[in-house]
């Protein structure tokens, strides 16, 4: 005989409509240990969004305070963080668990670059939620030398990109740097190797572009917790808000890239 329901039985299931999806793993969402480096709009989206898929723990990493030109694209900040001065990771951590009560997220005030990752317990996933090329390559060595799936996101006015790294077979974010990247990164630091400082010109930003680099950065993750990571993008993904196209672009092992190289892991 059939267990009855009951009318509205199913609407108090928080997650009933995700457990229709039949691939999507609940139970290893909910178990799953992510971390997000970056709480600026990308890492607002991203934490919004594993949260409301059933992520219950998270660890976020940034060093910034909220100031007013983030309040166009940033769901978690208001006017008086803002005012504040408010630390960027406590209040999307403080603003996500009021999203569900049950999620632990963990701000770390510091720079990506000062923390040890190994140290942070087991992880699922990284994500890369960053602006700079440094702590990009920075993010992609210790990931890739822990065998961890990586996934960076970033945007650039209507135009955003997402590259999903699965160790040890994937192309990872150094074996795509050029000439134009490392320059960039020579003007942040000086002959000595310590960082310097120089005009970085801000970069255009909008939040339809940021919510939807931020989905699929997500969903990637979902798919990977789920065991279907043969599902996951393969080399580059870029997508065009402006033309509303979006094509996986090809990236090949770089054979001189450290990553790649014989025992490194």
């Amino acid at each position: 005989m059939s267990e009855l329901i009951k009318p509205g039985q199913l609407d108090e299931d928080r997650m009933e409509r995700s457990r229709r999806i039949e691939w999507m793993d609940l139970g290893s969402i909910e178990d799953s240990h992510h971390l997000v480096v970056g709480a600026g709009a990308l890492g607002n989206e991203v934490v919004k969004n594993l949260v409301l898929s059933g992520a219950r723990s998270i660890t976020l990493v940034d060093m910034d305070k909220v100031v007013r030109s983030n309040l166009n694209r940033c769901v978690f900040f208001r006017e008086e963080d803002a005012e504040k001065g408010a630390l960027k990771a406590e209040v999307v951590a403080r603003r996500g668990r009021e999203l569900c009560p049950d999620a632990l997220i963990t701000p770390i005030i510091s720079r990506i670059e000062e923390l040890e990752i190994g140290k942070l317990g087991t992880l699922d996933v990284v994500f890369g939620c960053l602006d700079n090329v440094a702590a990009r390559l920075h993010l992609n060595a210790h990931t890739y030398h822990l065998g961890i799936p990586y996934i960076d996101g970033g945007t650039h006015g209507m135009a955003g990109r997402v590259q999903v790294v699965v160790p040890p077979s994937s192309p990872c974010i150094q074996c795509g740097m050029n000439r134009t990247h490392f320059k960039v990164m020579e003007k942040r630091y000086s002959c000595t190797g310590k960082e310097t400082s120089f005009y970085d010109p801000k970069l255009p930003a909008e939040i339809t572009t940021t919510g939807v680099v931020a989905a699929i950065q997500v969903r990637e993750a979902l798919k990977i917790v789920s065991g279907k990571k043969e599902d996951c993008i393969k080399h580059v993904l870029h997508y065009n808000g402006l033309t509303n196209a979006s094509e996986v672009l090809e990236l090949t092992v770089d054979p001189q890239c450290p990553m790649h190289s014989p025992g490194y892991r």
